[in-house]
């Protein structure tokens, strides 16, 4: 149960987001994401039936994880994922996402999910309002707020998210609870200075931000955290 009183606020960390990685180059961007002491590595599990595309299944996150140090962030997106469940391994430190608009008994599933040692999460699309998570909060580790509309990469932020981060936030911290808020879906240099100041505390790193074409990965992960700094600041002054 995730319900212990929160002291401060958490530091802000980074999931990599592995289906943005650049797979010629796989290994060597993996090493690379380790030295510079990325968090978790993000792994988005989707079905091509509550979002479309599909991305990679247990054997290639397994492939990964094996020469791995880093702990999982796993993110499904698929129709009743309480099915996949036994296909992922699950270490001490991973974090286990499902989304609220797809599982039919969401409390069980979660219950189900804790009991194999996952620190549990649960996600939000765009309009999914933050109210359906009113009789589950005190059961979850971590809120995923998708800034986008689950499935292809590379899409444009929902504006409206912000507020919704800055809403679970306060909800947070009004209940006293020791939750993370992941922000999922274009996290730029530009937004995560917003994501940030509206109490977002783990962003997943993609195409937009993380894995990009114009630059290395040490100077994306050094322009990542420099926004940061520039969303922790304005956080403090507000």
């Amino acid at each position: 149960m995730s319900g212990e009183i929160a002291n401060s606020k958490p530091a802000v960390e980074i999931s990599a987001s592995i289906m943005c990685i650049d797979w010629l180059n796989a290994g060597v961007q993996l090493r690379q994401l380790e030295e510079m002491g990325i968090n978790y590595l993000h792994w988005d599990v989707i079905d091509g039936r509550f979002a479309p595309d599909f991305t990679m299944g247990s054997s290639i996150i397994e492939k990964f994880r094996a020469v791995s140090r880093l702990p999982s962030d796993y993110h499904l997106m698929v129709e009743e994922p309480s099915r996949l469940f036994d296909a992922f391994e699950i270490s001490p430190g991973d974090i286990f996402t499902i989304h609220q608009e797809c599982c039919r008994n969401l409390h069980r599933d979660l219950i189900q999910l804790r009991r194999k040692g996952a620190r549990v999460g649960v996600a939000l699309s765009p309009a999914t309002p933050i109210e359906t998570l009113d009789y589950i909060i005190e059961d979850i580790d971590v809120i995923v707020v998708m800034t986008v509309n689950p499935g292809y990469k590379g899409q444009k932020l929902v504006p409206q998210t912000l507020k919704k981060i800055e809403r679970l936030r306060k909800m947070i911290e009004d209940m006293r609870l020791n939750i993370s808020i992941t922000v999922d879906g274009n996290v730029s240099f530009d937004h995560v200075p917003d994501m940030v100041a509206a109490g977002a505390n783990i962003l997943v790193g993609g195409s937009s931000g993380l894995f990009r074409k114009d630059m290395s990965l040490q100077d994306s992960v050094k322009r990542l955290r420099e926004s940061i700094v520039a969303g922790i600041g304005r956080e403090q002054t507000v």
